[in-house]
């Protein structure tokens, strides 16, 4: 077999995650003594998430450059997830890289940054962004993008806002972005509470064509959707050429997010005829929107969709249902729906417990409230606030005491005004 056709059959176990068929390759390309193909190789093992290979071969490698480099430290963060152990050993082996004299690159940064959201450590993150400034990366659109998300992750607006600076003067410069660089920006200005930064970008998108990408477009309607402008994301989703379930469940929350519940039940028909299924997060945030429909009537459909899809037992689902059928008027429906939550969590309690206090049904409420505490479930100040209110509205003025002084002086939660 020729090293060219060696190389592309690396290139597709690599994205296929094939470990077995990889490792029998691999033996035969050290049969044939070809070492040029060796970071492909170690691509494969990364890929598969065989990390003890991929270390080993690294390890063997007379000369490593910044690809090997970065194939295992991207590899750790990317795969850390489930296991925190590899970010620390994404950072331990970028020190390595340092310490052996290894020059770090725009792919290097863009994985570290990505490693201090998931460490959730800011800190870090300043600290490589000053060296990456040192080495002279700030105008690269890969760390710029990355850099814009990870002070967006943080909340950290004005250093995003920097961020997004920099990538402004990488456009008047003629850098071109891609894909990754123009999501991430989107998905930072999306948390800015203005559209403007976000069209400045979508202008861009525009003329180097990635609007016919779908995670950009995604990117864009989701922008627009979560700045208060559900009007420009529907028109960027209805401009998409080519819809995903990522595509459609964005829409669908921003408009149940704007309270738009009859929109968002009109979009899951039409998704519904596309042969794509919502996930939980859009099933509870059309549930959420459908409470401020006078009509139990949608909230009905939706609810039957629930059921049919098999969602039902989700804590979220159930507990969107609750509030909607109790903002609807049928306490019943609502009292229904705790019943049928195997495990409520506290949310779940306190949904019930307000639902009963907002139809004035104080000993209903108060029963439900007793019963969570003997399950051990630890109230907090919002489902004492639902309790107290059940109890001033309807003259229970002992039980309201008692819940006062249990709450301020057994749970330590301390009264603010509401209470």
């Amino acid at each position: 077999m020729e090293i060219s056709a060696v190389s592309e059959k690396l290139k597709t176990l690599a994205k296929m995650g094939s470990f077995r068929v990889g490792k029998q390759l691999h033996g035969h390309v050290v049969k044939l003594g070809i070492q040029s193909l060796q970071i492909q190789i170690l691509n494969v093992y990364v890929k598969c998430k065989a990390f003890n290979y991929a270390q080993k071969l690294f390890d063997e490698m007379p000369v490593r450059n910044v690809v090997a480099w970065n194939a295992l430290i991207t590899g750790f963060v990317d795969c850390s997830s489930n296991y925190e152990s590899n970010l620390f050993l994404g950072f331990s082996y970028f020190r390595r890289m340092l310490l052996e004299r290894g020059g770090p690159d725009d792919i290097t940064f863009n994985g570290l940054f990505r490693g201090c959201i998931e460490l959730k450590d800011a800190e870090i993150g300043r600290q490589l962004h000053c060296f990456a400034l040192k080495l002279g990366f700030d105008l690269s659109c890969f760390v710029g993008s990355a850099l814009v998300g990870l002070y967006a992750k943080f909340g950290l607006v004005e250093d995003a806002r920097w961020a997004f600076g920099v990538f402004n003067v990488m456009r008047l410069e003629g850098v071109k972005g891609d894909e990754f660089t123009f999501s991430s920006l989107l998905r930072a200005s999306s948390t800015w509470g203005s559209c403007e930064p976000g069209k400045q970008i979508h202008s861009t998108v525009i003329r180097q064509s990635f609007n016919i990408d779908v995670q950009v477009s995604s990117a864009l309607v989701d922008m627009y959707a979560k700045n208060g402008n559900i009007g420009d994301a529907r028109k960027a989703f209805d401009a998409m050429s080519i819809r995903n379930v990522v595509s459609w469940n964005t829409i669908i929350v921003g408009y149940g997010q704007h309270g738009k519940g009859i929109e968002a039940i009109k979009l899951l028909r039409e998704m519904f005829r596309e042969h794509l299924n919502p996930d939980e997060f859009t099933l509870a945030s059309i549930v959420s929107s459908c409470g401020n429909v006078p009509s139990a009537n949608e909230l009905m459909q939706v609810h039957a969709y629930i059921v049919k899809l098999g969602f039902h037992p989700f804590s979220s689902i159930a507990n969107s249902l609750i509030n909607a059928y109790s903002r609807c008027g049928s306490i019943a429906s609502a009292s229904k729906c705790f019943n049928l939550v195997i495990e409520p969590d506290l949310v779940t309690w306190t949904s019930v417990i307000r639902a009963y206090a907002f139809h004035g049904l104080a000993k209903e409420a108060t029963q439900i409230f007793d019963k969570m505490l003997s399950y051990g479930i630890r109230p907090n100040g919002i489902a004492f606030l639902g309790v107290l209110s059940a109890c001033s509205h309807g003259g229970l003025v002992k039980k309201g005491l008692h819940y006062f002084k249990l709450m301020t002086n057994d749970y330590q939660v301390f009264p603010d005004s509401e209470h």
